[in-house]
């Protein structure tokens, strides 16, 4: 298949650029695949999706504020993306202007955190190494900035409104450069009626990196590979995941639950304890070892996301889905409505 298979029309007015007043007020669609039937809810409705056997799974990782505005040498404004980090202190990164950042230029951020570009890469990012010697991630989130997608206008110079919104409410393990976004819909008291109810609810990790998002560059997706991104399973989740089963589902919250299991799912045969890279890139003809069910938000036209969800779902089902969630005025992506397929 190609990534056009995947394409859908979508107004600009339904990209969600705020989120819901209340984090549980979201409108969520349910897929049925055995009836392949498409139902009109609302996420807090959702626990009542769910059956005392089942084990939810979440991503507990906690976005970082990975946008740096800063100043080149010559005075001139820099925005830096930090992508990946490769070495300590070193990341790739996006920056605007990018043609302008030569190598040996220094950017600073404020008054105690600058870098030096290192080096220029082919896909059109740079390599920065910070100056600083003290705690780098605390500089970081200090002169930081939410790393929201481009698709969420706000002014440069605006408050950082967004840093309490785009986390889960149970964000705890520091690493990621994009929410998992599922996952925001979910409050305290949502969990705890989901707990209440016997349903257990397992935690593992999957750092979000620029991979989740980068786009689809080949013609033909069996081509197409997602970069690795860092996961952890601890020994507690692998055995809880590992005693769901033949009982109730395993639910994923999100496609990147959901490639952290089936990534250690394909490497082990089963569920295990893991801190490693998850390397599995998920296209059609793929089938699903590790996740029952899926809770996901509206993602990108030809994304790996999509791909990832509509692979899950099936294809047409899915399609008809998004088309359904644009009739119905659903928003989209971020900080928009979500999809729980079963």
């Amino acid at each position: 298949m190609r990534p056009s298979d995947f394409d859908f029309e979508l107004p600009d007015d339904l990209i969600a650029q705020q989120p819901a007043e209340r984090r549980e007020g979201s409108k969520m669609l349910v897929v049925d695949r055995e009836t392949a039937t498409l139902t009109d809810s609302c996420f807090s409705e959702f626990p009542g999706f769910l059956r005392p056997d089942d084990l939810l799974v979440i991503n507990n990782t906690r976005v970082f504020p990975a946008r740096l505005f800063g100043t080149s040498e010559t005075g001139a404004k820099v925005e830096v993306f930090l992508a990946r980090e490769t070495t300590t202190g070193e990341w790739e990164a996006l920056a605007r202007p990018a043609r302008r950042l030569h190598v040996g230029k220094r950017i600073t951020f404020g008054p105690l955190l600058a870098a030096v570009v290192t080096g220029k890469l082919s896909d059109g990012k740079i390599v920065i190494r910070f100056e600083n010697d003290g705690d780098l991630a605390s500089l970081i989130d200090q002169y930081g900035r939410t790393p929201l997608p481009p698709y969420i206008r706000r002014d440069r110079d605006a408050i950082d409104r967004d840093r309490e919104r785009y986390q889960t409410v149970y964000a705890k393990n520091r690493g990621a450069i994009a929410a998992p976004t599922a996952g925001l819909h979910f409050t305290p008291d949502v969990l705890d009626r989901i707990r209440s109810q016997g349903t257990e609810v397992a935690e593992v990790t999957l750092h979000v990196g620029y991979g989740t998002f980068e786009p689809i560059r080949a013609e033909d997706l069996a081509d197409h590979r997602v970069m690795a991104e860092q996961y952890e399973i601890e020994a507690a989740a692998a055995a809880r995941l590992s005693q769901a089963r033949p009982r109730g589902r395993v639910i994923a919250v999100g496609t990147t639950t959901t490639r952290a299991l089936e990534s250690n799912f394909a490497k082990y045969g089963c569920y295990a304890e893991a801190h490693g890279q998850a390397e599995l890139t998920i296209t059609p003809g793929y089938e699903f070892r590790a996740v029952d069910a899926l809770l996901t938000n509206f993602h990108l036209p030809q994304s790996s996301l999509l791909v990832l969800t509509s692979t899950f779902g099936g294809h047409e089902l899915i399609m008809d889905a998004y088309r359904h969630a644009v009739a119905n005025s659903y928003r989209f992506y971020s900080y928009g409505d979500c999809m729980l397929i079963l």
